[in-house]
């Protein structure tokens, strides 16, 4: 087996080290089914092939709830009060380019993304515009999370399944308690559930956050290679009667499964005490800010698809606001809430824009930061749940939205596609979800044409339509 590490005979193994190979055992088990069912499938299902283009990745930033276009890229000045809201727009260092005047930060490195204002699609249903949104496919279901197609993310695992470069190929950051594959249509649906990603939960600026999985007692590794003499030992008279080669494959998963487990690479990488202080801070110290780090991190080190949620920046809630993006005038004050939430939002995007281009990775990582829709051009007015008085929002808008690209070789400080005077649809180069993961797809090297069989055994293609975005190539 190739990349094999040769285990030196330890001696007899010990009656406690015996009785602790069953939490051993369970602390990999995930991983270890991981690669079994995953080489399963792959004997099941034509294997695609590898991306000719494996050196490249996607930070994929998440804003659950709605991003509001109104508040941020797609500020409509000369729209009447009811409408404009209480933002005023400022310029960046790009002529004709403008961004909320809360988003300061992003002004000073506009040069270095694009704003696409012209995407749309029809779920307003936060579960639909998940499925549209995380897919590119239409969901059969306008609601709930659970997907009948693969998230993106697990599209491209499933192309790179082959790569191993000792960090996860996909990953998932999120809130605790918010770690379930279909809280936010991350699901693989027929591709197995192999292919979800490696899900972080928690805020990596919490001085005890730690990595499920990757955080074994230093007493538990230091008996990883005990295990593995004692599971040798197990598995030696039934591998010799084997004739099938199964038994050899199970070795092979538990030495991937160990190798991840204790690969310097993964530690390294999601160890962010490693990182400049200097840097941590330019960052953020806070959920988003650090997040995006450990995402830039994590791609550094070979991650092909590092998923970035943004929802709570970490500390405590405005008593007019709301968790995530939802901004209804039921859930929050909106200009409040937005006031609070984006100072952090600012900060954690513009340091990682910054810090793709520092470290000459904006051609090899695509940044691409979207929610599940926009929001209400009008702004409706309504008494807030928690504070029980009349206060403004926006409701779910999927007619209109705007999306930030950055990186991945692609021409920056540039606006693609408008909306009209009010930011209710587009106006001129209308796209689509598909347009936008096309985009991605050919800045990852895969084809979208290439099919999948779904659970009927019917071939399934990774898109339905869509073209890459031109103005971005």
């Amino acid at each position: 087996m190739t990349n094999q590490k040769k285990f030196r005979c330890s001696g007899p193994v010990s009656r406690r080290s015996f009785l602790e190979v069953g939490s051993l055992a369970f602390t990999g088990i995930g991983l270890s089914d991981l690669f079994r069912l995953r080489s399963l499938q792959s004997l099941a299902s034509t294997q695609p092939a590898f991306s000719q283009n494996s050196d490249t990745s996607v930070i994929f930033v998440w804003l659950p709830g709605g991003f509001p276009h109104m508040e941020t890229y797609d500020m409509k000045p000369e729209a009447s009060t009811d409408f404009r809201g209480d933002f005023r727009p400022i310029r960046t260092n790009v002529p004709g380019i403008e961004v909320c005047e809360h988003l300061p930060l992003h002004a000073k490195v506009a040069d270095r993304f694009t704003l696409i204002r012209s995407i749309s699609h029809e779920f307003s249903d936060h579960g639909g515009a998940h499925k549209r949104m995380l897919t590119g496919r239409l969901p059969k279901d306008p609601t709930g999370t659970l997907n009948d197609a693969p998230a993106g993310g697990s599209i491209v695992a499933k192309c790179r399944e082959q790569l191993n470069r000792g960090v996860p190929n996909y990953t998932a950051e999120v809130d605790s308690g918010r770690a379930g594959v279909d809280t936010f249509a991350f699901g693989a649906a027929y591709l197995g559930p192999t292919f979800t990603p490696f899900i972080v939960p928690g805020n990596p600026s919490d001085p005890t956050f730690s990595v499920p999985s990757l955080s074994l007692e230093k007493s538990m590794e230091s008996r990883l290679e005990d295990r593995k003499t004692l599971l040798g030992g197990l598995d030696r008279v039934r591998r010799e009667m084997d004739r099938t080669g199964v038994m050899e494959a199970r070795d092979e998963f538990h030495q991937k499964a160990i190798d991840l487990l204790t690969s310097d690479t993964a530690k390294k990488a999601f160890d962010l005490s490693l990182e400049d202080p200097a840097v941590r801070n330019r960052y953020g110290q806070h959920a988003f800010g650090q997040r995006a780090l450990l995402a830039r991190r994590l791609v550094e080190a070979g991650t092909s698809f590092a998923t970035v949620v943004m929802e709570h920046p970490g500390g405590p809630m405005l008593s007019n606001g709301t968790y995530n993006w939802d901004c209804h005038a039921v859930n929050c004050h909106i200009f409040d809430d937005l006031r609070w939430k984006l100072p952090s939002y600012d900060q954690a995007i513009s340091a990682l824009i910054e810090d793709l281009y520092t470290r000459g990775l904006d051609k090899k990582v695509m940044l691409v930061v979207t929610g599940d829709f926009g929001h209400t051009p009008r702004i409706e007015k309504s008494k807030g749940t928690h504070t029980g008085i009349i206060q403004p929002g926006r409701d779910h808008w999927p007619q209109s939205m705007s999306v930030l690209v950055c990186g991945g070789g692609m021409r920056t400080g540039q606006i693609v596609g408008s909306t009209n005077s009010k930011g209710e649809h587009p106006h001129d180069r209308p796209l689509t979800p598909c347009d936008l993961w096309a985009t991605l797809y050919h800045h990852l090297g895969i084809d979208p044409e290439m099919t999948f069989p779904d659970l009927t055994g019917r071939p399934m293609p990774i898109l339905p339509f869509g073209s890459p975005i031109q103005e971005l190539l």
